[in-house]
C-alpha cells in the first residue's frame, strides 16, 4: 500500500527488452537521489508513477534499482516504456503517517491531459478519464495521478468520458514530476480504494434485492 505522497523524484534510463514484444515485458533502470535507497532491500515494492513495482536488483552506492515491468503492466500504464523522470513512493510501512489516502499502485486507466495553466500561485489540470471510471469521481473525492494523492475540485461527465479538474499547489508542483505535462500528455490514474468498495456493496445489495422480488 502506498499514500500517494511522492518521496522522490527518479531518472528512468533507457529500458531493456526481455524478449520479443508483445509478450515480453522490460527492464527498468532508475537512478535515485542519494541516499534514497538506504532502507530499500530486495524484493521491496516501490510505486513508479503510481505503479507499484518490485526491486529486483540494487546498487544503493550508485543510487540505482531496476524493476522488471511485464508486457501487460506496460500496456495498462503510461511514462514507463522510455527516458525521462518518474514519481517515487516507497511502500507504506505500519508506523508511517497516511498523508494522503490508500493507494494501491494498481493503475486503473490512463487519462489525458486537457489543460495545464497557473491560476494566481498554483496550477489547473484538468484530465478526461475515462468513462468507465466516471462513477469513482465525486466533488472533493481522491484520486491518484501518476502516484500522487490530489483532490478531484470539479467533475463533468462527458459523451467521450469524464472530465476533473485538480488544483496543483506550488510544494506538488516543485516536488514532483507532474510540472513535466503539458495539454496532450497522458497519465496514470487510480480511483479512491473505499469507492470501488461502496459500489460493490450497493451492487451486490441490489442484485440480492432483485432476486428476491
Amino acid at each position: 500500500m502506498f499514500t500517494g505522497i511522492i518521496t522522490a523524484v527518479g531518472a528512468l534510463q533507457k529500458p531493456i527488452p526481455l524478449g520479443e514484444p508483445p509478450y515480453y515485458g522490460k527492464r527498468l533502470c532508475i537512478h535515485c537521489p542519494p541516499a534514497y535507497l538506504e532502507d530499500v532491500g530486495l524484493g521491496d515494492s516501490i510505486a513508479l508513477n503510481g505503479a507499484c513495482m518490485t526491486v529486483t536488483t540494487l546498487d544503493k552506492e550508485a543510487g540505482i534499482f531496476t524493476v522488471d515491468i511485464s508486457a501487460e503492466s506496460l500496456q495498462k500504464t503510461t511514462g514507463l516504456d522510455g527516458r525521462g523522470r518518474v514519481n517515487l513512493e516507497k511502500a507504506l510501512r505500519a508506523s508511517d503517517r497516511l498523508g494522503g489516502h490508500w493507494v494501491s499502485g494498481h493503475v486503473d486507466g490512463i487519462g489525458t491531459v486537457k489543460y495545464f495553466e497557473p491560476v494566481g500561485e498554483s496550477w489547473e489540470m484538468r484530465i478526461l478519464a475515462p468513462l468507465a471510471l466516471a462513477k469513482y469521481f465525486v466533488y472533493k473525492g481522491s484520486i491518484a495521478i501518476n502516484g500522487v494523492s490530489l483532490t478531484i475540485n470539479t467533475v463533468h461527465d462527458l459523451p467521450t468520458g469524464c472530465m476533473i479538474s485538480i488544483n496543483l499547489i506550488p510544494h506538488t508542483i516543485e516536488h514532483t514530476m507532474l510540472f513535466d505535462l503539458a495539454a496532450g500528455s497522458w497519465v496514470n490514474l487510480e480511483v479512491d480504494t473505499v469507492a470501488r468498495y461502496v459500489e460493490r456493496m450497493l451492487s451486490v445489495s441490489t442484485a440480492a434485492g432483485t432476486a428476491k422480488a
